[in-house]
């Protein structure tokens, strides 16, 4: 923590730092490559639990798993994309969710404290899959010339302008949509743990001075922080998989 000159250990951008807890050749491996790893083995393990011997009447785990996998495909990828077109893609989705969701909810997990996805290489590479399976879905149903009046949404009735259109919409089509979708995910990932770290260090500094009943406001804002992250953490996975299978249903729909 950064000492700000009055004795209080600021968070900043330090508190996304971390050493590496071992060597591998010349690679290092930190604590939030570990949280993304767990995180992997977390989802797998628990699919597989639930469904590994699945069963006609379910016991607990694979009724919790049934529920957070219907959620995702009726929820979010049937009301997107239809169960026709949707299904294929059901899987793909749910791994997202979990997985993101899960990376999220390390921030107020004892001894873990820290959402991977305030770091934004993970947020950027889930977003650049999502790309690439948009782009080539876009080719692959509209062909070469088809793809790229998707893309640019490229319309004669608009006359003059229609050029002007088109590249605005090529940019962020091309250029803005990953960047602004790993970003959202990051963003509020960071600035949630920012806070959430700031109230529960002033719990610690207050209370070891004499503003004792300042600790306790801040003690109770930093529990509120983390039902608020909660559910912030569980929205941004919805948010992430919902634009993910909107872009998806942009390269299927037929470009008019």
């Amino acid at each position: 923590m950064a000492d700000n000159g009055c004795g209080f250990p600021a968070p900043g951008l330090h508190s996304f730092l971390f050493q590496p807890l071992f060597h591998v050749g010349g690679f290092e491996f930190n604590k939030v490559m570990l949280l993304a790893l767990l995180t992997t083995l977390v989802v797998v393990t628990f699919f597989w639990v639930a469904f590994g011997k699945a069963k006609v009447v379910p016991g607990k785990v694979q009724m919790i798993g049934e529920a957070g996998y219907d959620f995702v495909r009726r929820g979010i990828v049937y009301e997107t994309l239809g169960k026709r077109e949707g299904e294929k893609y059901v899987p793909l989705m749910v791994s997202i969710f979990f997985f993101v969701w899960i990376m999220n909810i390390w921030s107020v997990i004892p001894l873990a404290q820290f959402p991977v996805s305030s770091i934004i290489a993970y947020p950027i590479v889930l977003a650049v899959m999502v790309y690439v399976i948009w782009v080539s879905l876009t080719f692959k149903r509209h062909g070469f010339v088809g793809g790229w009046k998707n893309i640019t949404g490229y319309d004669p009735s608009l006359g003059p302008i229609k050029w002007l259109v088109s590249f605005i919409e090529l940019f962020s089509n091309l250029l803005v949509r990953p960047f602004t979708h790993a970003v959202r995910l990051f963003a509020n990932m960071f600035a949630g743990h920012l806070m959430l770290v700031m109230f529960t260090v002033a719990s610690w500094y207050l209370l070891n001075s004499y503003m004792i009943p300042a600790a306790g406001v801040s003690f109770v804002m930093t529990m509120a922080m983390i039902v608020f992250e909660l559910f912030v953490q569980a929205v941004q996975a919805y948010v992430f998989v919902l634009l993910a299978c909107s872009y998806i249903q942009g390269a299927l729909a037929e470009h008019h």
